[in-house]
């Protein structure tokens, strides 16, 4: 084998599987996400709970998350991919099929989402984007924004279809059911298409034809646990990744109240909503392209950059129906970027050596800013009698994430090829 980098075409013509499998797994993750709000007025008429029960269980989910996910992440750098994914989609699906089994006491409904955040531990993004990482160089921003993408297709799906089948034949039915039609799909491809990366790195050896055996396997390249501890580059990835989705959770879960405000109908608040959806999805496959050709810090304070300047425009002297528009859009075009940047970053700077700790470390900012945000948003709001605060507060916050992004430094050594893919010429 030569040194040289395959070119992104390569890569793709032999992975794609492998993008596909990911994309199906993080889209099963959502889905609980996306099903909630659904169900909420269903599950309280018949079992006569307030809303702060109803999602007191999913809630706990979220809580177990974030100690627990640096856990899960050590686990999969001494276990592996496949010994993680495999039971965890098993169990996923099972915990969305067990809520239908729900009978009406708050503790079973607590024991249940319990189960559930156990089990989806197994398969969070930090399993997901390990795969991607660990075998992608030149197209791996690429296949990162496009892996990312199942969250979305996720929340096109399944509120629709939870909907459909909750007014048609109950909520307990349809939650057995997205939970087949999600995590059938999941294990199938799994199991054809998931590389152990870590496994297949430590035990690929290279024929040495002088009588010996196999030569000794390269050891994966990184960071220790304890440089990352002391890595400049790490803490500004972490801290401009916690201030991010305290911005993008506090106006994805409070964007339609806060359009309402600013005069728009609730109708057409909704749709601002979705097509802020949808320019998401755009953002995160523009920024994959982007990635994959100029510095990845940049392009991060270019998007952080955007949400500031959308931001403007949400202030209530520069509010018109034009302007509103544009924010909602260009919003929603960098606040699907703010993941994927911490997943690119984070991998080039921390290598794949402890990517799982690491990256373990990176889930638990992602949970508990996506808890964080919106609370922030209400209690800012509940203050001050409006949201304009909360918004002017969110400008100078996203550039300060872009200084945070830029001059994190040169790639290290094992993420070369990325530089050098990027420097390769394009095919078409």
């Amino acid at each position: 084998m030569t040194g040289e980098p395959i070119s992104r075409a390569e890569e793709w013509r032999a992975h794609w599987p492998m993008v596909l499998t990911a994309f199906v797994g993080l889209a099963l993750t959502s889905v609980s996400i996306y099903s909630t709000g659904i169900v909420i007025q269903p599950i309280g008429e018949e079992f006569g709970w307030n809303r702060t029960q109803i999602t007191a269980g999913f809630t706990a989910s979220l809580v177990l998350t974030v100690p627990l996910s640096p856990l899960v992440g050590g686990l999969m750098d001494r276990w592996g991919i496949r010994r993680l994914a495999l039971p965890g989609i098993v169990l996923t699906g099972c915990a969305l099929a067990g809520v239908a089994l729900a009978s009406g006491s708050f503790v079973q409904w607590l024991a249940i989402w319990i189960f559930y955040a156990l089990a989806s531990l197994l398969i969070k993004t930090t399993i997901w984007t390990a795969a991607i990482t660990g075998t992608f160089t030149a197209a791996r921003s690429m296949a990162v924004s496009v892996i990312l993408c199942g969250t979305a297709f996720a929340g096109v799906m399944v509120p629709p279809l939870m909907q459909y089948l909750t007014d048609n034949i109950g909520w307990r039915e349809a939650y057995m059911i997205v939970a087949v039609l999600f995590s059938v799909p999941a294990l199938i491809l799994s199991y054809f298409f998931l590389p152990d990366v870590r496994n297949a790195n430590r035990k690929t050896g290279v024929d040495t034809g002088a009588g010996s055996n196999f030569a000794e396997a390269p050891v994966l390249e990184g960071l220790t646990v304890h440089e990352a501890l002391n890595s400049v580059a790490i803490w500004r990835i972490g801290i401009a990744t916690l201030i991010m989705l305290l911005i993008s959770s506090g106006l994805l879960v409070h964007k339609v109240p806060l359009l309402t405000e600013a005069g728009v109908s609730r109708t057409n608040a909704a749709l601002l909503a979705s097509l802020a959806g949808v320019a998401g999805v755009v953002g995160k496959i523009v920024t994959g392209w982007m990635m994959e050709r100029f510095d990845a810090g940049w392009v991060a304070a270019f998007t952080n950059g955007i949400t500031a300047g959308a931001m403007v425009f949400l202030l209530e002297p520069f509010q018109t129906p034009t302007t509103i528009v544009i924010s909602m859009l260009f919003v929603g075009y960098a606040g699907g970027t703010k993941l994927q940047l911490c997943v690119y970053l984070t991998g080039i700077y921390a290598g794949m050596r402890n990517y799982g700790k690491i990256f373990g470390v990176m889930s638990s900012i992602i949970v508990a800013a996506g808890g964080l945000g919106p609370l922030a948003a209400g209690i800012i709001y509940d203050v001050y009698g409006g949201y304009g605060t909360f918004v002017a507060i969110c400008i100078p916050a996203s550039l300060v994430c872009g200084a945070l992004m830029v001059g994190l430094g040169p790639y290290p050594a094992w993420s070369r090829s990325l530089e050098v893919g990027a420097q390769k010429k394009r095919v078409a």
